[in-house]
C-alpha cells in the first residue's frame, strides 16, 4: 500500500508534466500564429490570453522599441499608467540584465508589480515586461517564471523581425521609387540637343545623389524661333519626377500654340497648383528668341538669374515673378526683353551651382559667376561649362548639396 507522501509526490509530478505539456503546446500555437505572419495585435492577445488565464499573471506591461521610443503594446490589470511613466521607470533598472524581483522598490510604479524582465539585443535594450498580480505557488514559480520569459523572448524576435522585414521591405521600396524617378528623369533630359545654324549649345547635368529635380529643354517652334528653358522642382523622389514629366509635357504643349511667354508662364502656374495643391513649387528660367528681330524675351520666375554676355560685358536676367506652384495667381510678373548681338553668351544654370556642404561666399558668389562669365564669355559652350566645372574643382573644396545644371547657348 502507498504511503501518502508517495501518492502525494506522483500528483505533483503528474502536474508537472502537464503543465510542461501545456506550455509546449502554447508555445506552439504562438510558433504557428508567428510563421503565418499573424498580425501584432492578435498576436498580443495570445500572449494576453496565455498570461491571464494559464500563468494566473494578473497585471502585465509590456514596452517595445519603437522609433527611438518605447510604446506599451500590451498593459492589462490595474491602474493603467502611460507608456512614458512606465519607461521612465523602467529606466531605474538600467543596469537588470535579466529578470529581477521589485520586492523592495521603493518606486510608486515599480511596487506595483512583482517582477522586471529586460530584453536586450547585444548592449541595446528593445523590450520590457512588468509582472503583477502573479498567482503561483513556491514550487512552479521558477518554472513559470522560466517559461514567462521564454514566451515572451519569443514574440520580441518576432516583432523584431517585423520590423526588420518592413524596414527592407520600405528599402526595397524606396530603391525602386529612385529607379522609377530616374527612370523619368533621364527621358526629360535630352540624349543630344538640336544641331542649329543660328545657335551653338552646350549642356552638362549632374544629379545629386542619383536623382534630382533638374530639368532643362531647348524647343524650336518654329522656322524663325527657338525656346529653351531650365527648371527646378522642389522635392525628390518618383513624385517630383513625374510633376516635372508634366511640366515638360504642358510646356511643349503651351509652347507650340502660345506667342506670350507671360501668358506661358501663367498656364503653367495653374497647372502646377492643381496638380499638387500647393504642396510643391517649381522655379524657372524660360526664354524665347527670334532670329529674324534678335529680340530675346525671358521670364524668371524665381530662378538662378540666367546671365547674357556680350562684348565683355556681362548682365544678369532677373525680371520675372515668383516661382510657380506657390499661388493660385502669381503676384506680379514682368517678361524682361532684350537684343542680342551676333556671337554673344547665354549661360544658364540651376542653385546646385552655387551651394555647397561649406561656406563659399567669399569665394564664390554671383558676383564672382558674373566676373568668370565676362572672362571666359568667348569660349565655345562645352568648352565655357567644362572651364567652369575646372575653376570649380580648384577654388571649393566642398561639395554641391544639389543638382547641378549648366546650359550655354551661343547666339549667331
Amino acid at each position: 500500500m502507498q504511503n501518502t507522501e508517495e501518492i502525494s509526490g506522483e500528483d505533483e509530478l503528474i502536474r508537472l508534466l502537464l503543465k510542461r505539456q501545456s506550455e509546449l503546446n502554447s508555445l506552439l500555437e504562438v510558433t504557428r500564429a508567428i510563421n503565418k505572419n499573424i498580425s501584432t495585435p492578435v498576436l498580443i492577445q495570445m500572449l494576453e490570453v496565455i498570461m491571464q488565464n494559464y500563468l494566473q499573471v494578473g497585471r502585465l506591461r509590456f514596452l517595445i522599441e519603437h522609433e527611438g521610443t518605447f510604446v506599451c503594446i500590451s498593459s492589462y490589470g490595474g491602474e493603467e499608467e502611460s507608456a512614458k511613466m512606465l519607461y521612465q521607470a523602467c529606466r531605474k533598472l538600467n543596469k537588470a540584465r535579466a529578470l529581477t524581483s521589485l520586492a523592495n522598490q521603493d518606486d510608486s510604479i515599480l511596487k506595483k508589480y512583482n517582477y522586471f524582465i529586460p530584453f536586450y539585443q547585444k548592449t541595446k535594450a528593445i523590450a520590457f515586461a512588468l509582472i503583477g498580480d502573479f498567482n503561483t505557488t513556491d514550487e512552479m514559480l521558477s518554472n513559470d517564471l522560466n517559461f514567462i520569459q521564454t514566451l515572451i523572448n519569443v514574440i520580441v524576435v518576432a516583432l523584431e523581425n517585423k520590423k526588420l522585414f518592413r524596414e527592407r521591405m520600405e528599402s526595397e521600396r524606396f530603391k525602386r521609387e529612385m529607379e522609377l524617378a530616374q527612370e523619368v528623369q533621364n527621358m526629360l533630359i535630352p540624349i543630344r540637343l538640336h544641331k542649329e545654324t543660328a545657335v551653338e549649345i552646350g549642356a552638362k547635368y549632374f544629379p545629386h545623389q542619383n536623382i534630382g529635380g533638374d530639368y532643362f529643354d531647348f524647343i524650336r517652334v518654329n522656322d524663325d524661333e527657338f525656346l529653351w528653358c531650365v527648371a527646378d522642382v522642389s522635392g525628390k523622389g518618383i513624385s517630383a519626377a513625374l510633376l516635372m514629366a508634366n511640366f515638360q509635357a504642358s510646356l511643349r504643349a503651351w509652347a507650340a500654340v502660345e506667342d506670350d511667354l507671360t501668358n506661358i508662364v501663367q498656364r503653367l502656374n495653374q497647372i502646377v497648383v492643381k496638380n499638387t495643391k500647393g504642396e510643391r513649387f517649381i522655379t524657372l528660367f524660360v526664354a524665347k528668341y527670334n532670329e529674324k528681330t534678335r529680340k530675346l524675351n525671358y521670364i524668371n520666375a524665381g530662378h538662378n538669374p540666367s546671365i547674357l554676355y556680350s562684348r565683355g560685358n556681362a548682365i544678369p536676367l532677373k525680371l520675372g515673378t515668383t516661382m510657380i506652384g506657390a499661388f493660385d495667381e502669381l503676384p506680379f510678373l514682368n517678361q524682361g526683353t532684350e537684343i542680342v548681338e551676333p556671337g554673344s553668351l547665354i549661360f544658364n544654370y540651376t542653385d546646385g551651382l552655387m551651394d555647397y556642404d561649406i561656406p563659399v561666399t567669399k569665394t564664390w558668389n554671383e558676383s564672382k559667376l558674373l566676373n568668370f562669365v565676362i572672362g571666359n564669355g568667348e569660349l565655345s559652350p562645352d568648352k565655357f561649362n567644362q572651364t567652369l566645372l575646372d575653376h570649380l574643382n580648384l577654388i571649393v573644396k566642398g561639395k554641391p548639396i544639389d543638382d547641378i545644371t549648366l546650359l550655354t547657348l551661343r547666339i549667331f
